[in-house]
């Protein structure tokens, strides 16, 4: 996620869902929505629509509403998806290997060219065309490749010295799944943390609020 003083974080988190949409329309043939079609389709309202897209810009035309592939194309660009950042894994246990598997990172801005563990059964394997390195040639391949993200699939105590290690050879931004929160130490780095388990909890919240209202 990229810092930005001028937009709020729940406008940029909102900006990959009216992608996934906008995507959808172009797929099954729609050229244009206006922002109270696209409001219904999202649950949200045109006013918050309108508003989230004018921080960058007026995209949509009075009387004709917004061009779907110009938008889409637009978003886009926002989000940086035409970058091809260089990207690492470290932790190829279940997680990283299902993320390193099942993850389109060529369609989400992003190229996983690295996989690490320390774990000696694995590395030599083969993951999604990509061989799974010791971790203990970290330093040496970032320093070789400068990769700008690395995804972090390791256990919170482990996390520390990897990413100082990581940060020291260029790279700048995480999607971390470690549960250490690495913006405490280092406030330049971007980071988009997942707390799989935090998600599960809030779903169990509304489960349990959702029950205690119905009749």
């Amino acid at each position: 996620m990229q810092k930005n003083e001028a937009v709020s974080v729940s406008v940029v988190k909102r900006l990959p869902r009216y992608y996934r949409f906008l995507g959808e329309l172009l797929g099954s043939g729609v050229t244009r929505i206006s922002s109270r079609e696209l409001s219904e389709r999202m649950g949200l309202t045109a006013s918050q629509i309108r508003q989230d897209l004018n921080h960058f810009g007026g995209f949509g035309q009075q009387g004709y509403g917004y061009h779907v592939e110009a938008l889409y194309s637009e978003i886009g660009n926002i989000l940086g998806l035409n970058h091809g950042y260089k990207t690492i894994l470290v932790g190829v246990g279940n997680l990283g290997r299902a993320i390193a598997t099942h993850i389109s990172f060529e369609t989400k801005g992003c190229r996983l060219i690295g996989l690490f563990d320390s774990n000696p059964h694995i590395i030599g394997e083969m993951v999604n065309d990509i061989i799974i390195s010791d971790v203990r040639d970290l330093e040496r391949f970032c320093r070789e490749e400068q990769p700008v993200i690395a995804v972090l699939c390791i256990p919170k105590q482990a996390t520390r010295d990897i990413t100082q290690k990581l940060i020291d050879c260029g790279v700048r931004a995480f999607w971390n799944f470690s549960h250490y929160d690495i913006a405490l130490g280092h406030p330049n780095v971007v980071v988009e943390n997942v707390h799989l388990g935090d998600s599960l909890m809030t779903l169990t919240y509304g489960v349990k609020n959702n029950l205690r209202q119905t009749p």
